[in-house]
This record gives C-alpha cells, structure tokens and sequence, in this order.
C-alpha cells in the first residue's frame, strides 16, 4: 500500500510545472491592410509558387534554385540536425539501463582482519568476485523539467522547419525578381541600339548638311555626342545583363552561365487583382512571424527548465543479477541472484546563486523574444502594405509614362520629318530623340518595378514555401 501511495505521489507531482508560460501578444491587428479592401480576404500566399508563377523559363529556374541553392540545403541540414535533437529528448522520461560484468581478486594483508578471516574460514589468502548485473536509473520528473526539454527540442525543431520555408520564400522571391530585371535589362539594351540607328541617320544628314554649308560644326559635334552617349549606354546594358546572369546561376547552385529567356518584358503580363488576405493570418502562413512566434514557446520552456534545476531532483536506481566469490558458482541460479533498490533526492546548495542566475537570463531572454515577435508582426503588416500600395500607384505611373511616351516618340517622327524638310532645327531632333530614349527606358522600369511589387506581395504575405 505504502508503495502504491509513493508512486501516486510521484504522479501527481510529475504533473506540476514550477514556472508560469508567457502568451503570445495578441498584437490587435486590423481587419485590413492599408491601401486594400476589407472584403479582400483570401490571400494568395496559399497559391503554391508553380501556379503563381506560370512562365515556364521562369518556373524552371526557380525549380533549379529549390533543389540546388547552398543556402536552402543548409536550412535542410539544419532540420535534420534538431530532429536529432527532438529525438533525444523525447528520450528524456525512459529509464537509462546498463549492463555491467566484473571479476576482482583481494589479497588482504595476512596481519589485517580480513586475511585472518581468509585464513580461518577459507582456508585461502585471498578472495575472489564475480558479478554480472543490470543497473537501471530513472529520474522523476517531479517539477516538469525533462517536459520542458522535450518542448524546446519541439519548438527548435519547428523553427528549422520555418526557416527553411523563409529561406525558400526569399529564393522564390530573389529568382522572380532576378528574371525579371534581366527581361528589363533585355528591353532596355534593345531600346538603346533602336536609338543609336536613329542617332546615326540624324548625325548623317547633318554632317550632309554640314558639307552643303547649311549647319555649323557645333551641329555636328552635339549629334555626335547625342549619339555617344546612347552608345555607351549599349556596354553598360550588356555588362549588367552578364552580372544578373552570373547571380541567378549562383541563386539557383550553378557556376555562372547564360540564361535562356523566352519572353520578353512586354509579353509578361502584371496581375490587377491580387489578394493579400487578411492581416491576422500571417501570423500562420508567414515563417518568420511563424518563427518568432516559435521562439517564445522555445523561452517558456527554457524558464521552466532553469527554474526546475533549483528544485532537488528525485533519481530512483536498481541493480540485478548475480554473484558469486567462485567463478564455478557465478552463474547458479537461484543462490546466486541478488537484487538492490535505491532513492535519493539532490537538492542544488552552493550552485544556488549560478542556478538562480540561470533562470533570471532566461526570463530575460523570454522578455526579448516576446518584444521580437511584436516587432516582426509590425514589419510583415509593413512589408505587405508596401507592397500594396507600390502595385497601386505604379500602375497609375505605367499609365501615364505610357502616354508619354507615345507622345514623345510621335514628336520624333514629326522632328526628323520637318527637320528633312527645313522646318526644324537640328536641336528640336537631337532633344526629342533623347527625350524617348528616356521615357521608354523608364516605362521598362516601370514595368519591372510592377513585377517587382508582385513577387513582393506573394513573398510578404507568406507565399513561397508550397
């Protein structure tokens, strides 16, 4: 009975747990981001990227980055380590058995008791052992500290898995937007060299003129430097398109090298209706808010488990098996089994004020974790109302460099033709062709910048990972 009523004892305090768990704010968020409707409520971060995504260029290189970036192997290895991790300590509550086989001699001194008693009782002057047993120890887990070590090996292990959903949202993101800057890069290298031919018949008709007597050679020298200065845009285009090459292929694990597109800037369509759901749920699809939020599991756990150490600890052992002084009757079973069980309790003394110390770190460093999971929900509702207000007003710019654009390259056309015609002088063409040179290197900004905004969107919603 005494027995029954120990082991109810130990259960009942097996359930105690010495600190107190600290929430998760609750951060108010609102029912909507600014800049987005309250009726906006699905979110397309629960789209996998493959269907987000639907260039096929595109899809394999990100593909490519998934399966070989550095970085997202080692969130992997990462994972794979705190899952060895979590399984050790969920090994924290078994028994810890060993086996244990000696075999010792004695020879006592022939003057000290024990070799008189040899003598006279043995008739030998020494003594022999042999033991062959099985040791069994096991900790009771009075004050929650070994549950509390299986909750922070739980809540490492989940975070690895949400960083390696963050990295993977950040490669999906960088990929998109790398692609995209090269299909700029692309549209803008051919708007250069379209501009250099029409700076080249513009400098042959006024070197034409020029030769007839009709222009100075002030003329000539300001064509010319018009047209220097759309060719040496064509190098710094190239030299760029090379660079954003070698860091997608690096992106996705290669050795730099071509990229092969099958696109171009203009054909890339720029969605106008995208969702970015409502705020509180990025508290469950977006990793790091995700993992911040982990992190103060973590904490709480690490408090209960300083707190416990300061508690004594209750350790129960046992051994069994069998002796003998004779090696002949080591192993008669039953005379020589025997059996052993033992408790004791530990109580911490002078590593008191180191232990106490302990646990006021970790209550610090639970304190700091809750102030950044504050602060990263702040900076995810930030990220996707910029992004959202980026796609507004950039499509309010394409619209209007568009028109600007048109209407500059119609004043080109009309420029070179009074020009030929004597109507106009040879600044109105050299102005008028440098103005649309500019205005449709900026609409291809645009345009990328539009993308860019998109690909921001699905990344700070969460989007990414699936």
């Amino acid at each position: 009975m005494k027995n029954y009523l120990f082991f109810a004892v130990l259960l009942v305090l097996s359930a105690c747990k010495v600190s107190k768990d600290v929430q998760v704010p609750d951060q108010h968020l609102p029912v909507a981001y600014r800049s987005a409707t309250v009726t906006d409520t699905t979110s397309i971060a629960r789209l996998p990227w493959k269907s987000f995504f639907t260039e096929t260029t595109l899809q394999n290189l990100i593909d490519s980055a998934i399966t070989r970036n550095n970085d997202l192997q080692i969130a992997v290895k990462n994972i794979q380590s705190a899952r060895l991790t979590l399984s050790q300590a969920k090994l924290g509550n078994i028994p810890t058995v060993g086996l244990n086989v000696t075999a010792t001699t004695n020879r006592p001194s022939d003057n000290s008791l024990n070799g008189l008693s040899l003598n006279q009782f043995l008739g030998s002057k020494h003594i022999e052992d042999y033991t062959a047993a099985a040791n069994v120890s096991w900790e009771a887990d009075i004050w929650g500290k070994i549950r509390s070590r299986k909750a922070s090996a739980l809540a490492s292990y989940l975070q690895t898995e949400e960083a390696r959903k963050a990295v993977q949202t950040q490669i999906v993101a960088d990929v998109s937007s790398g692609y995209y800057n090269l299909l700029m890069l692309d549209a803008q290298l051919g708007i250069a060299r379209k501009n250099l031919k029409l700076n080249d018949s513009t400098l042959r008709i006024i070197r034409l003129q020029f030769d007839a007597g009709q222009v100075t050679s002030l003329a000539v020298q300001q064509a010319e430097a018009q047209q220097l200065a759309a060719a040496r845009l064509i190098p710094q285009f190239e030299q760029d398109i090379t660079i954003q090459e070698n860091a997608i292929s690096i992106l996705a694990g290669k050795l730099p090298d071509a990229v092969v597109r099958n696109i171009t800037l203009d054909n890339v369509p720029v969605s106008a209706t995208l969702s970015a759901g409502l705020p509180s749920t990025l508290l469950s699809l977006r990793p790091d808010v995700r993992s911040a939020e982990l992190a103060v599991e973590r904490a709480n756990a690490d408090v209960g488990v300083t707190k416990a150490s300061m508690y004594p600890t209750l350790t129960i052992t046992a051994q069994g098996g069998v002796n003998s002084f004779r090696a002949s009757n080591w192993f008669n079973i039953p005379a020589s089994l025997f059996g052993t069980v033992a408790g004791g309790l530990t109580q911490p003394l002078f590593q008191r004020g180191q232990l106490k110390t302990q646990y006021n770190l970790a209550k610090v460093e639970r304190e700091r974790t809750v102030i950044q999971f504050r602060q990263q929900v702040l900076v995810a509702v930030g990220e996707v109302s910029d992004a959202l207000v980026r796609i507004d007003k950039l499509s309010q710019q394409q619209s209007i460099a568009a028109n600007r654009a048109k209407t500059l390259r119609q004043a080109t056309g009309n420029a070179g033709l009074l020009f030929k015609n004597g109507l106009a002088n040879y600044l109105e063409v050299i102005t008028a062709q440098s103005n649309v040179l500019q205005s449709e290197l900026e609409l291809a900004s645009i345009k990328k910048a539009q993308l860019d905004a998109t690909v921001e969107l699905y990344r700070s919603v969460g989007g990414g990972w699936r």
